[in-house]
């Protein structure tokens, strides 16, 4: 078989755009039927290209992986910071926010004098938007079948750790808002919230007609609910 040219895959598709395809079916596979559960004949048969193709491509499957798990964490980890950093809350749908803003004189303000919408809230909706088109992407980061003492295994530790210390920084800001200084308390809540993101990410895999913006509005009215429920002053 001739070696295929730099710029062109099979079938007359370059090679950047095979590329990404190859990327994008083999990250549904991993996010769907984990590192152990996937093999790369059939994210090559996905695509409609040969095992043999794949491998000059992307090399093994732990490099496979790897070009996978790179672009989707850096995604996740970014919009997570960004959502973060972003007191007015700009980015959330205005309908999201309504009765569930940030409580308390020290909230943030945005340009209307309002508070800004919690925390939770703005990085529920910036991991939406960086999933948007790729949800199962979530589990590629959070794969469990990946070898423990692997580079892709390793990588992955390194990006989920830095999720984490965003984790713990937005839940012990919660904690102290609410003159809450226990460090077990806000350990307890950082592992119960990672619960909470991946249970939200992947009921929203099963119902495909949910936005961005619908799944946020939803988050919105359960937290409102769930503070409701606990008696939550506002």
């Amino acid at each position: 078989m001739a070696t295929p040219s730099p710029r062109a895959g099979t079938k007359g598709v370059p090679r950047a755009r095979r590329e990404q395809q190859i990327l994008a079916a083999a990250t549904e596979e991993f996010g769907r039927r984990g590192y152990e559960g996937t093999s790369l004949a059939a994210v090559a048969a996905r695509v409609g290209v040969t095992k043999t193709l794949l491998h000059q491509y992307f090399g093994a499957k732990q490099d496979l992986y790897l070009a996978c798990l790179v672009p989707v964490g850096d995604r996740i980890l970014s919009a997570i910071r960004a959502a973060m950093e972003d007191t007015t809350g700009a980015r959330v749908p205005e309908r999201a926010v309504t009765g569930v803003r940030s409580p308390g004189p020290e909230a943030a303000a945005d340009k209307s004098g309002e508070s800004a919408p919690p925390t939770p809230l703005r990085v529920l909706h910036g991991l939406f938007t960086a999933l948007e088109g790729q949800r199962e992407a979530w589990f590629v980061l959070y794969d469990t079948s990946l070898p423990a003492d692997s580079e892709a295994a390793r990588r992955a530790r390194r990006y989920r750790a830095a999720v984490d210390a965003c984790a713990a920084r937005g839940t012990a800001d919660v904690l102290l808002a609410a003159d809450s200084f226990d460090a077990l308390d806000a350990d307890a809540l950082r592992h119960a919230w990672q619960g909470v993101a991946t249970a939200l990410v992947r009921w929203w895999i099963t119902h495909p007609e949910e936005s961005v913006e619908a799944m946020t509005e939803r988050c919105a009215r359960l937290f409102a609910a769930a503070r409701d429920a606990l008696g939550t002053p506002d």
